[in-house]
């Protein structure tokens, strides 16, 4: 997983085809640099809002995983989230009131369990392609043409975005 003496090398990675490889070297980079944003936070300071149309800094950990559990089932098995998976994860993917009411009280080792236990699947399951299956287009937002790699961009770019409002709200908590 996270390899600290390589964490800023985009490069290859043994058992990954080369551009599977990149593209988790910089999935990795993202979560070292999110890990780094939330370490020692209390259980009060993961539940904080800013105000009542904020997302708190445990949901936003949660939606990481969330949507990186999405994509697993989206572009490797090519479905939708089933009821069951739903239930688990919808308030974390769509956040907002849901995901005020359903996740706080969490301390941070729960929030990071669930960044490893995805991640550690979405290892297991690159390995079963190769780089071509990046480049495989499908039909994405807005009836547009994407490719699994671009999806999978998305999945850290997001992260990249929400880990701004991490730091944000960190700023603004209350001492």
């Amino acid at each position: 997983m996270l390899d600290l003496e390589k964490i800023y090398l985009i490069s290859d990675m043994p058992g990954y085809s080369p551009q599977i490889s990149r593209l988790l070297s910089m999935m990795n980079y993202a979560r070292h640099t999110t890990l780094q944003a939330v370490q020692d936070l209390s259980v009060e300071q993961l539940d904080y809002l800013i105000d009542g149309e904020s997302n708190s800094i445990g949901a936003l950990l949660l939606h990481f995983a969330a949507v990186e559990y999405a994509y697993q089932v989206s572009t490797f098995e090519k479905r939708d989230l089933n009821d069951e998976e739903m239930s688990h994860w919808g308030a974390a993917l769509d956040l907002g009131d849901e995901g005020r009411k359903k996740i706080k009280g969490n301390d941070l080792a729960y929030y990071l369990n669930q960044l490893e236990a995805v991640r550690k699947r979405t290892y297991e399951l690159f390995k079963t392609v190769d780089d071509d299956w990046l480049y495989r287009e499908e039909v994405f937002w807005y009836n547009k043409r994407a490719n699994h790699y671009f999806m999978w961009f998305h999945v850290f770019e997001d992260e990249i975005n929400h880990r701004g409002q991490i730091r944000m709200i960190k700023k603004r908590l209350r001492s």
